[in-house]
């Protein structure tokens, strides 16, 4: 993996229509708009030293329904897309759609916006997990103290869909289905950044990384 100082070159933002295309991301459900802010806020964070590791991008696109695997995990020094999986929003989030998102510890709903991700814990009911620092001042700051985190979880599966019709919900994380959650965080730990999105005014005008 690339890491700050490592002169490995990252991609710019005049590469980004080449970088999406070759990696068939529209194919995949996510719009080259989305593709788009998610690298137009990872080159602010990585002006301001905020990554160790500017390489690395996740998107997570609440946009979609939670019956599309709507997670991406996009190398961007290699131009490869490494995880495209399922992953769960908020139980106050909404149901198969994310509609509702809160910054406030207790909501169990989703936080939009960036964030820079953390090391590796496990923990006592979730096991193996990842912590994320929000970056965005009234949007997902209190990320670390709400204790959101990538986890696995049952009702992140593609079996929980067929029984339901959606994925299941969690207090706030975005959850994934078990079998993967190692994978994803060894290649997102320790400073790379993730990308909350969804289709909500009042983030899209406010973000000050995307503004």
């Amino acid at each position: 993996m690339n890491r700050a100082g490592s002169g490995m070159p990252v991609p710019g933002m005049e590469d980004q229509p080449d970088l999406f295309t070759a990696l068939n991301l529209s194919d995949k459900g996510l719009s080259g708009d989305v593709f788009r802010i998610a690298l137009k806020g990872l080159r602010k964070l990585e002006a301001v030293g905020k990554l160790r590791n500017s390489g690395i991008l996740t998107i997570v696109d609440f946009s979609q329904s939670s019956k599309n695997k709507r997670l991406y995990v996009i190398d961007l020094v290699h131009k490869a897309l490494l995880f495209n999986t399922y992953v769960a929003h908020g139980k106050n989030t909404g149901e198969e759609y994310a509609k509702h998102f809160s910054n406030v510890s207790g909501s169990c709903q989703s936080s939009l916006g960036f964030y820079v991700t953390k090391e590796e814990i496990v923990g006592s009911s979730v096991g193996l997990s990842l912590i994320l620092d929000g970056v965005e001042k009234g949007f997902n700051d209190n990320a670390l103290k709400r204790e959101i985190i990538i986890h696995g979880a049952a009702y992140a599966t593609e079996n929980f869909i067929r029984k339901t019709g959606r994925l299941g919900r969690s207090f706030g994380c975005p959850s994934l289905p078990p079998d993967q959650v190692k994978q994803v965080v060894e290649a997102i730990r320790e400073g790379t950044c993730l990308f909350i999105y969804s289709r909500d005014d009042q983030y899209i005008r406010h973000s000050l990384l995307l503004n």
